[in-house]
């Protein structure tokens, strides 16, 4: 029995959740393939391990994550995918310019029903790191388990600096309730408001990560965010870290760095020198905490050769400084498309006697108001609370006492700034000042990125129908499947990226364009990028404004969306056409 999804495809009534029978989830290996080789691909369920508990999950060739997929740039292959899993499926591979009809998603295929395959000639044009996973009901597979990597080998030796060993980490979390994967509403999405945050992180599909190295051991991280909302900021606790390379290859410039954020479906490349004997950490580094990510156990073994001398050498890549002198006529140059962000939000109002409702903001719970108003520190839109709840007194309207606050806001009758109150002498006016002070500050130091879901029981209820995230075409007012884009191969397009405050839950969004081309970030709020890098996946921070350049390569009909899944599932997303 199926039910009519709002993309147009279809799933399953129930998912289940019994672990009877299943195999135990492996650890991913690294497939070679070669020029014209076939590989076949099976999505199936698993148990796996987490926090003590065996749970249901899914996998790609009975490992989390799945297979590597190692091939060299410009071979073409062919994989069969064979669906039997919990739903209908697509395979969507990840930043890949490849033929339209195989980018796996449900506009380019008949999706692959429960006992049934899809073949898909895969191309790789382009040298770096890329992944696969679901198209369909992706917050679902994904959170599952349902990625895994793909890493093209360039044709030129010389691309990357030298390493002497290659590690590939996925980067994911898993929301865990009582013991099993937090369910999942099998009508629709939720956790639409930030994503379904995990309670239990998962570093290549493991919650506890053991690495080993050797003393002067240079190591080439490849890291791949692939979660369904949680952005990472990747720092190494006992050694030095160089980033090398993005999404689709080498960076511009070599730098040392103290730690990399990625946002979902990002990737980032760094080298690291581990050059001490003992414990280092790699670790996710947020405002509020630190978690270690993975133990690395550095054997007082000198390795061989000694790449000490090349690791602290800084290149410069000559293909990247050409596109820097390419695209400085777009820099200054009017976006040719203007897309925005914007949530809008209906949790629906309680009964309560008219004027005296109480609001507050679900992520900052000292801002408490009177009237429908926005959070100042979060910009969120506050929303209503019980019945019975006191009525804030710290400040009021000389005008209209009526309206009150916990913060000197602005009356929305008058407009006149709340005053302090005398029941209060004053004191918790100037108290709650410089909380207000001292939170956004603590909203600056959190650089517009939500670490964590700060508001728990809100995000669990919110769908599509109390949460619509928009991308709005600032040119036509046009909105998500309403964009209405055709370009041409050999276009060179400059989009500009508006994260708005003026929302009803401004956050980040990472996003994502599919195969139609790849694109140079020129600019974020007026700076230009200082290190260029190709890729498919840009952080857009909340209030921020990005200009990116799409090179268009590729005919055919291609989306592009928000990549936290859920948000994307709830239809913020669009899609365009590119003429040959």
């Amino acid at each position: 029995m199926h039910e009519h999804h709002s993309h147009g495809h279809t799933r399953t009534i129930e998912f289940p959740t019994s672990i009877e029978g299943l195999s135990e989830a492996e650890r991913p290996e690294i497939v070679e393939l070669s020029e014209g080789d076939e590989f076949e691909l099976r999505i199936a369920p698993v148990t796996k391990e987490l926090e003590g508990n065996r749970v249901r999950m899914l996998a790609y060739n009975g490992s989390i994550p799945g297979p590597t997929l190692k091939v060299r740039q410009g071979s073409e292959i062919l994989v069969h995918a064979v669906n039997d899993g919990d739903l209908e499926a697509t395979v969507h591979w990840h930043g890949l310019r490849i033929e339209n009809q195989y980018d796996g998603t449900h506009q380019t295929q008949r999706p692959i029903p429960v006992g049934e395959s899809y073949t898909y000639k895969l191309r790789f044009p382009d040298e770096g790191l890329y992944w696969y996973h679901p198209h369909i009901r992706q917050d679902y597979g994904q959170e599952m388990g349902l990625y895994g990597n793909i890493l093209v080998v360039p044709a030129k030796p010389d691309h990357w600096p030298p390493a002497h060993r290659e590690v590939l980490l996925t980067l994911d979390d898993i929301l865990l309730e009582d013991g099993k994967v937090a369910p999942f509403s099998h009508h629709e999405t939720n956790y639409v408001a930030m994503g379904r945050f995990g309670t239990t992180l998962l570093v290549a599909g493991e919650p506890e990560l053991a690495l080993n190295a050797a003393l002067g051991e240079v190591v080439r991280f490849y890291l791949t965010d692939t979660a369904n909302t949680r952005v990472f900021k990747v720092g190494i606790k006992g050694a030095k870290m160089k980033l090398v390379g993005g999404d689709s290859g080498h960076v511009e410039r070599e730098e040392f760095v103290e730690d990399v954020i990625l946002a979902p479906s990002e990737r980032v490349v760094v080298d690291v020198l581990f050059d001490t004997p003992g414990s280092v950490t790699l670790e996710h580094r947020t405002p509020e905490r630190t978690y270690a990510l993975a133990d690395i156990t550095v054997v007082d073994e000198r390795t061989e050769p000694d790449l000490t001398e090349q690791f602290e050498a800084l290149r410069v890549n000559d293909d990247l400084s050409a596109e820097r002198e390419r695209i400085a006529l777009y820099v200054e140059a009017e976006p040719d498309k203007t897309l925005a962000f914007v949530a809008e939000m209906d949790m629906g109002e309680p009964e309560t006697e008219a004027g005296t409702a109480v609001y507050a903001c679900p992520m900052h719970a000292e801002i408490v108001a009177t009237w429908e108003g926005k959070c100042p520190i979060c910009g969120m839109k506050l929303v209503v609370e019980p019945t019975g709840t006191a009525r804030p007194t710290a400040f009021a309207c000389p005008m209209h006492p009526e309206i009150t606050a916990t913060w000197a806001g602005t009356c929305p009758k008058c407009g006149m700034t709340l005053r302090p109150t005398e029941a209060d002498g004053g004191e918790t006016a100037e108290q709650e000042g410089h909380e207000h002070h001292a939170a956004e500050h603590a909203h600056d130091v959190a650089g517009g990125i939500e670490w964590e879901d700060d508001m728990v029981e809100m995000n669990r209820d919110t769908t599509p129908d109390n949460m619509r995230w928009l991308i709005v075409d600032r040119e036509t007012g046009a909105e998500n499947h309403a964009i209405d884009w055709r370009f041409q191969v050999g276009d060179q397009i400059k989009i500009r990226l508006v994260n708005e405050m003026d929302s009803d839950h401004p956050m980040h969004h990472p996003f994502h364009i599919h195969g139609a081309g790849r694109f140079l970030v020129l600019s974020r709020n007026g700076a230009v990028e200082p290190n260029l890098v190709w890729k498919d996946t840009v952080l857009v921070r909340t209030g921020e404004t990005v200009d990116i350049l799409l090179d268009v390569s590729n005919p055919g009909l291609w989306m592009a969306h928000c990549h936290i899944a859920e948000h994307h599932e709830s239809g913020m997303m669009f899609s365009f056409y590119v003429d040959a």
